[in-house]
């Protein structure tokens, strides 16, 4: 398990916003700064102050002890499993107590409205997935979604083809299917 010491230090040149929005912002920046075609990446949340309480040791290291804001910070976790399902590896989690969220970061291809017009007919999987591919008005996108126990959700969706920071889209609604399945990772 990372510390999440890469994660950027001075989150004030991104937009304010909830803890969450603030927490998904953050970890899209990080993912931002390694590249693209990477694998998923898994984040624990932890309430700041929380674990400035519970661990100064542990938040001094993270670069927590020295601050009073309230907040939420990711722990990225150990590599998901190679040619493993991420549906499949969700369904593996347990969270502990002091986690009060999780983030995933994943790159997908994305298609505008309307693409669905086009798509074949009684194609399966592969041949879908073969399509998107190859469809022109394709869009690679990397999506941080990022939940709270309590039901809380957002996503920061950047699109490759404007990957700057200015041009992340944020909104609770973006991806639901993704963050009905991290929400589920509480039950």
């Amino acid at each position: 398990m990372s510390d999440g010491s890469n994660l950027p230090d001075d989150v004030s040149t991104l937009p304010a916003g909830s803890p969450l929005t603030r927490a998904a912002l953050e970890i899209d920046e990080y993912a931002a700064t390694l590249g693209w075609d990477l694998p998923a990446r898994l984040f624990a949340l932890v309430d700041s102050a929380a674990l400035r309480k519970a661990d100064p040791r542990i938040a001094e290291q993270l670069g927590l002890a020295d601050s009073d804001q309230p907040g939420l910070t990711p722990v990225e976790q150990d590599e998901l499993p190679a040619g493993m399902e991420l549906d499949k590896f969700l369904g593996t989690i347990a969270w502990p107590a002091a986690v009060v969220g999780c983030a995933l970061v994943v790159e997908r291809l994305m298609l505008p409205p309307g693409a669905e017009q086009s798509r074949p007919r009684n194609a399966n999987d592969s041949q879908l997935a073969e399509w998107v591919a190859n469809h022109p008005k394709r869009e690679e996108v990397r999506i941080t979604a990022a939940v709270l126990r309590g039901g809380k959700r957002e996503v920061a969706l950047r699109l490759r083809s404007k990957d700057v920071a200015r041009e992340v889209l944020t909104g609770p609604d973006l991806v639901p299917g993704l963050t009905e399945a991290l929400l589920a990772t509480f039950s």
